[in-house]
């Protein structure tokens, strides 16, 4: 079979045009998904039925054909694997309880196994590569280690990540061991995932953005490059892209984790970041999701300029965020034709 587009850009070669994909390019704006929900209204049921999540993660793709479908998933997935039991509770989102808050729970944490703890990722990779073989890229994910402890930490959501800073200023030897844990988990899962079929994967530190640039070089940064260095020692030539949410005080630090994209928020010009960043590294991103909800014509002219700026260098288009509930289904359709309907860029 031919490469994938998106895996050519991925990995630097000349494109005839941007490939694209959305994060959450699967989800609650589709009708077909949300009749799925009706049906089984647990998002882990969702989530861990192989024939479920492989219905949903090929649902954009038979709407839209975009260049990537990614693996339907969570990134909590792997923390019952180490010991870390959780719940996803609708409109609420996850709750770990008991959080973890001390060393006796830290120490009792265990390796992850990635075959018996999720044996569901390889029917539903591997499926994924044969139903879409060479039209699309098939993309894993994962949380990175200090968003993953910021959920086990605070036992949910949070807005001001109190309990994660305070243990992080207060206990940081605690964190950092569990930091360390965490990173090699989610490097172990990253590579099962590839092991599994999946052609690119996305390492997520969505809340790595509330750090301080102090603070971030000192929780995150060291955490995402582990991850990168153990997949990249297994899978040296797997494709990694990186995305934190809020990344603007900390974007130039993403490239030096040794990820292969750094994939940008709308709070960002693409086109000063490609300026500053080394032609090597990749750049993903940047629309604001919010402009799905916005005219044609103007959607147009927003994705067009970012495009235009990205494309200079190695590049992939996608949101800065994922896809918002309520969005229309017919601007997702009109993104998509868009960017597939483009010349190829001018050498």
């Amino acid at each position: 079979m031919a490469t994938p587009l998106l895996l050519r850009a991925a990995r630097g070669e000349n494109v005839e045009r941007p490939p694209i994909w959305l994060m959450r390019q699967a989800g609650r704006y589709m009708k077909v998904y949300r009749d799925l929900r009706d049906r089984y209204p647990s998002f882990r049921q969702r989530s861990e039925i192989p024939e479920l999540a492989i219905e949903i993660s090929l649902q954009p793709f038979r709407a839209f054909a975009p260049d990537g479908v990614i693996l339907f998933s969570d990134i909590l997935t792997p923390l019952p694997g180490v010991g870390i039991p959780f719940d996803i509770v609708e409109s609420k989102g996850p709750i770990i309880d008991p959080p973890i808050r001390t060393l006796e729970q830290v120490q009792q944490l265990h390796p992850l196994e990635p075959e018996a703890a999720c044996p569901f990722i390889r029917p539903i990779l591997s499926t994924l590569r044969q139903e879409v073989g060479d039209r699309a890229t098939v993309l894993g994910f994962a949380g990175a280690p200090w968003t993953l402890a910021a959920y086990a930490i605070e036992g949910k959501s949070s807005k001001d990540y109190i309990e994660i800073k305070t243990m992080a200023y207060r206990e940081p030897d605690l964190l950092h061991k569990f930091l360390s844990h965490l990173a090699t988990a989610v490097a172990d899962y990253l590579c099962y995932q590839i092991d599994c079929g999946a052609q690119v994967v996305q390492l997520f530190d969505s809340w790595a953005g509330q750090l301080s640039r102090q603070d971030y070089d000192a929780f995150a940064f060291p955490y995402q490059k582990q991850v990168v260095q153990q997949v990249k020692a297994v899978y040296p030539d797997v494709p990694i892209i990186l995305y934190i949410n809020g990344s603007a005080a900390v974007v130039d630090r993403m490239a030096a984790t040794g990820v292969d994209i750094v994939s940008l928020d709308w709070t960002v010009d693409i086109g000063t970041i490609r300026q500053q960043f080394p032609a090597s590294v990749g750049l993903q991103g940047n629309l604001d999701p919010v402009m799905l909800f916005a005219p044609q014509p103007v959607l147009k002219e927003r994705a067009l300029a970012i495009i235009e700026a990205g494309r200079k260098g190695k590049y992939i288009f996608n949101l800065g965020h994922g896809v918002l509930q309520g969005t229309p289904e017919e601007n997702v359709g009109f993104l998509f034709d868009l960017v597939k309907s483009l010349a190829p860029c001018a050498s």
